[in-house]
C-alpha cells in the first residue's frame, strides 16, 4: 500500500473488505485523500464473485440487462455478475437470451471507443455500466455518453466503491460507499487543500494501481 496509514473496511460478509490508504494522491482527474485498492477485487475470482453477489440484488426482476460494459479492468467481476444475473432469471431482450460482457477502448483524448464488431452488443441493448471506482464521476459520465452514442440504453451504473449517488441522472449502486468512508474527499487539482498546505503527493494512481513519488 502507498502509505503506512492503511486499513481495511469490512462488510458483514467475511470474505469481502475494502483496502484503503489515507494520504495525498493524484489521479488524471483529481486529487484525493484516500487511495482505494481494488486490485484483488478485480483479479481474484472469489472476491470478484463476492462483489457480483453484492451488486446483483440492486437489479430486480424488472431490470433488463443485455450487456455489461466493463470499465477499469472489471471484466472478471462483470463475468461473475452476468452469471449471477442469468442464474437469478433476470430479463434479457436480445435474441440470444444471454448477457454480453464487453470492454471499450479509450482514445488518447479520453473518449471511449467501441470497434465495429462490438457495437451490435450495445446498439439497441440495455447496458449496465460497471466501474471499479466512481469518485469524480468523469469515467462513468464518459461511459454513459458512449452507450448513448452507440445507440444503447443505460439501465444502471454500478461500482465497487462510489462516493456519488448518481451520474448524469442515473443512480449509482455500489458495494462500498461514502457511508463506509465518510471523510473521503476528491478535489480538482487547482482546488486541492492538501496542495495549498504544501503536503506532498504520496503517489500517482489510476485504474492499474499506484506509483509512489
Amino acid at each position: 500500500m502507498p502509505t503506512s496509514k492503511s486499513f481495511k473496511i469490512s462488510l458483514k460478509r467475511d470474505n469481502l473488505f475494502l483496502r484503503v490508504s489515507k494520504g495525498h494522491f493524484a489521479t488524471n482527474h483529481s486529487h484525493t485523500n484516500y487511495y482505494i485498492d481494488v486490485t484483488t477485487h478485480k483479479a481474484r475470482l472469489s472476491e470478484a464473485r463476492a462483489i457480483a453477489e453484492e451488486l446483483c440484488p440492486f437489479y430486480n426482476v424488472s431490470t433488463i440487462v443485455d450487456t455489461i460494459l466493463c470499465l477499469e479492468g472489471t471484466e472478471v467481476i462483470g463475468t461473475c455478475l452476468a452469471n449471477a444475473l442469468t442464474s437469478a432469471g433476470f430479463i434479457n431482450m436480445n435474441a440470444h437470451q444471454t448477457i454480453y460482457v464487453v470492454t471499450p477502448e479509450r482514445t488518447s483524448g479520453g473518449q471511449l471507443l467501441l470497434r465495429e464488431n462490438l457495437i451490435p452488443m450495445v446498439k439497441g441493448k440495455h447496458v449496465l455500466i460497471l466501474s471499479a471506482l466512481i469518485t469524480s464521476g468523469s469515467t462513468a459520465d464518459s461511459a454513459i455518453d458512449a452507450v448513448n452514442y452507440y445507440g444503447g440504453i443505460v439501465t444502471g451504473v454500478s461500482a465497487i466503491f462510489a462516493n456519488k449517488t448518481e451520474c448524469n441522472g442515473y443512480p449509482v449502486q455500489a458495494v462500498f460507499n461514502s457511508n463506509h468512508l465518510p471523510d473521503y474527499a476528491s478535489y480538482l487539482a487547482c482546488e486541492c487543500p492538501m496542495c495549498k498546505e504544501g503536503i506532498k503527493i504520496d503517489a500517482l494512481v489510476n485504474a492499474f494501481g499506484y506509483s509512489k513519488l
